[in-house]
């Protein structure tokens, strides 16, 4: 077996990857948090996309492809198929976006609760194992099944808990913590995964694929750039408090607008 590297540059990758993941997570449970507060279905639609595409393109999968700059095989260079890289982003978004569509608008009993736990952190796994099958290089790639196991259950477990802290999470301190901690579970079975990567084979160059920093690198800008703007708009957003008080106020106002107009019409009286 060939020398693997997961730390290439040191903690630089590991780090930039948690905190990328971080944001991520941060931007999609505020956007879930206002998913709670909608008044209509489509603007919780609306809000749950946004969320999934936080949690699934950036907690997750920006975070993946970060983490794999830092990866490297001995006398290998590494390429990746574009179709199956592309296709891994849109798995991550699906996946999230089902658990959080499921639990968003039949919130988290618990069949609901493990059904979309399970639905997402089985896709989350495959996302990463999807990722590591675009990968092109001259060796073969194994892997130690039980470790596998293990990050499948991690994904399920880590899934999971995501889902029922976009139901319970509030506050914008509350919304920190759980993104951190949501970025340790990503962190986590990211590299538990990894961890079950074996290579042989000779050393060579692969005939396939577009270099990491000419296919990931635009990738990474587009979806990291689409998740700043995602962050920027719901920054600017009314809270969820915010939104549930102004219905408050529109409701009060309302009822006191058909109080005066009662008031205001015209008594039969009788003789």
């Amino acid at each position: 077996m060939l020398e693997l590297d997961h730390f290439t540059y040191g903690f630089v990758t590991p780090l930039l990857a948690y905190v990328t993941s971080c944001i991520g997570a941060a931007t999609g449970l505020s956007s879930t948090s206002r998913a709670r507060a909608a008044r209509t279905p489509l603007e919780r639609v609306v809000w749950l996309f946004v969320g999934a595409v936080a949690i699934g393109g950036t907690a997750i999968w920006v975070m993946h492809f970060v983490a794999m700059l830092g990866f490297t095989v001995e006398g290998m260079p590494i390429n990746y198929d574009m179709a199956t890289t592309i296709f891994s982003a849109l798995v991550a978004i699906a996946v999230v976006a089902a658990g959080l569509f499921l639990v968003g608008f039949k919130g988290d009993r618990l069949p609901y609760l493990l059904g979309g736990g399970i639905i997402a952190g089985l896709g989350v796994a495959a996302m990463h194992y999807m990722g590591m099958a675009a990968m092109r290089l001259t060796g073969h790639i194994h892997y130690t099944g039980w470790i596998v196991g293990v990050s499948v259950v991690i994904a399920v477990v880590a899934a999971t808990a995501a889902l029922w802290l976009t139901v319970h999470v509030r506050g914008w301190l509350a919304t920190a913590g759980a993104a951190m901690v949501m970025g340790v579970a990503v962190a986590g079975m990211h590299y538990t995964g990894m961890a079950a990567v074996h290579v042989t084979g000779s050393p060579g160059i692969p005939r396939e694929g577009v270099t990491m920093f000419n296919l990931i690198g635009p990738l990474l800008l587009v979806i990291v750039g689409l998740t700043l703007t995602l962050t920027f708009i719901v920054a600017m957003w009314p809270t969820e408090a915010e939104m549930r008080e102004q219905e408050e106020l529109e409701e009060r106002i309302r009822l006191a607008k058909e109080r005066a107009a009662r008031a205001s019409a015209p008594r039969l009286t009788t003789r």
